[in-house]
């Protein structure tokens, strides 16, 4: 059974596993939000945009704000903005929405995305939810499971673009928790947009998911085949990092985790010499099966079989 390192999830910024919940406490000085219902919305200075098509408008990164903290209860957080359904009240928005915001992790290689195999990922992503989960509740918060794939991960090769879907559910919780997240690979990192929503959400998300991708981009010279070897940092993770990463990423009505990260915050750097040291051995173990295939199949051939030391 492979390793996929699941310790790597240590390595992305600890930004992107706060949680976003949806509280629905209005303040009494509520604001009426300046939606962009068409055109392009600018992403982060030019690194990227968003085409939005019918039926969804943007709502830019400091309306966001407003949004996530005042409106949804959430603590600060760098965001790129939000995309919503057209039908978004525009005093209080309480659908499900998108939220945008990116990794500058690096280039991830996508080599890897062919030869993943997802359902032995998700048995590893349950054990590190059940760990995480335990954690948790030593610490007096709900402990939390992962249930399975609302929707497996898929990977666009041409375009760039990951999307998969999870389940999660918290001790205490009557529902699930639907987390779906979206990855958009670039020369120096990824977009990363998150779904805010619940279960019921899930068939309307997916409905909308092809026009959200084809809307959002990286701009010339900010894209995948932009990248430079040598030149531009590159992340120390692939596809199934991104996918293991995204255990604790950002998701709909999650109430209580932000406390739980800042506060283990020093835990969590503890434990990041032992995630690099498991992601190591398990791309040490990845090439070692490749060169030992590699030497069959010349065995086969009526070629010498021969071996060489595990070189990283």
């Amino acid at each position: 059974m492979k390793n996929y390192g699941l310790r790597i999830l240590l390595l992305v910024p600890l930004f992107h596993f706060l949680p976003v919940r949806i509280s629905f406490s209005q303040p009494g000085d509520a604001r009426v939000l300046q939606f962009q219902k068409s055109g392009k919305a600018i992403l982060g200075s030019g690194l990227a945009e968003f085409s939005i098509p019918p039926g969804f408008k943007y709502l830019d990164p400091e309306q966001s704000s407003y949004v996530l903290q005042q409106l949804w209860g959430n603590p600060p957080a760098s965001s790129y903005g939000m995309i919503f359904p057209d039908y978004a009240n525009d005093t209080f928005p309480s659908t499900w929405a998108i939220e945008i915001s990116y990794s500058d992790e690096g280039h991830v290689d996508d080599a890897d995305a062919a030869d993943t195999d997802y359902e032995e990922l998700l048995e590893q992503l349950k054990e590190t939810a059940k760990e995480e989960g335990e954690q948790r509740k030593a610490s007096g918060f709900p402990a939390y499971e992962l249930m399975g794939w609302a929707s497996p991960p898929f990977y666009d090769a041409a375009n760039k673009k990951l999307h998969w879907a999870k389940m999660l559910k918290f001790e205490g919780d009557s529902v699930q928790t639907l987390n779906y997240n979206i990855r958009v690979l670039g020369r120096s990192g990824v977009l990363v947009l998150n779904a805010i929503g619940s279960p019921s959400d899930l068939n309307e998300i997916s409905q909308s998911l092809d026009p959200v991708l084809k809307g959002v981009n990286f701009t010339s010279g900010n894209t995948y085949a932009d990248y430079k070897e040598g030149i531009d940092k590159k992340a120390s993770y692939g596809i199934a990092g991104l996918i293991a990463g995204g255990i604790l990423a950002k998701t709909g009505i999650l109430a209580k985790m932000g406390i739980f990260i800042v506060k283990f915050a020093k835990l969590i750097f503890a434990g990041l010499a032992a995630a690099v040291a498991a992601f190591w051995r398990w791309l040490s173990k990845k090439k070692k099966e490749k060169r030992e295939q590699e030497a069959d199949e010349s065995s086969d051939k009526g070629g010498p079989k021969t071996t060489s030391p595990e070189k990283i």
